[in-house]
């Protein structure tokens, strides 16, 4: 089984890591074996690395919330199993490069973060309630160590600033 991983680069800024693609298929791969869910045979989802206007665009739309953030999650619905397309993940250079500054962690390791979210988000975690949350960053946590990563979590708010799921209904973005 394998997992696809699209990327568009829609903002140039993102030049500051030259092996994006190579780090975001790592990521996925990677937390997809630390979850252990069971997708679909040769399934894909795309990461959209933009700025923070495009983003503050899409959490506007999609979340009514008109400021930029980090990671959007927009999963395709369905049986996780069965669904070729999981979805998409969009993230914004500024805001992580900002908040990497902040917490003292690599634009890389940061942006591995965020996608290590935004995937999980992809496979049906979330953090809504206490419970979903540590269960959540558990995994969160187990996925950066599995890629020699620091807990991602070190020097950060808890999870509730790191982005949120879209509303899966009609909400992929291309």
């Amino acid at each position: 089984m394998s997992v696809e991983v699209d990327i568009l680069i829609n903002a140039p800024a993102w030049e500051a890591l030259p092996e994006l693609e190579r780090l975001a298929s790592r990521v996925v791969h990677e937390t997809h074996a630390q979850s252990g869910a069971r997708l679909a045979e040769d399934c894909e989802l795309c990461i959209t690395f933009c700025d923070d206007e495009e983003i503050r665009a899409l959490n506007a739309q999609w979340r009514g919330q008109d400021k930029p953030t980090n990671v959007l999650s927009f999963p395709t619905p369905g049986d996780l199993a069965k669904k070729p397309l999981l979805g998409d993940i969009v993230i914004a250079f500024e805001t992580v490069a900002r908040e990497a500054g902040e917490q003292d962690k690599t634009l890389a390791d940061h942006t591995a973060h965020m996608i290590i979210h935004g995937f999980l988000h992809l496979i049906g975690y979330d953090h809504e309630t206490p419970a979903e949350a540590e269960v959540m960053e558990a995994l969160e946590r187990r996925s950066a160590k599995a890629l020699g990563m620091n807990d991602p979590f070190a020097g950060a708010e808890l999870i509730e600033s790191a982005g949120e799921a879209a509303e899966p209904s009609g909400s992929h973005v291309d």
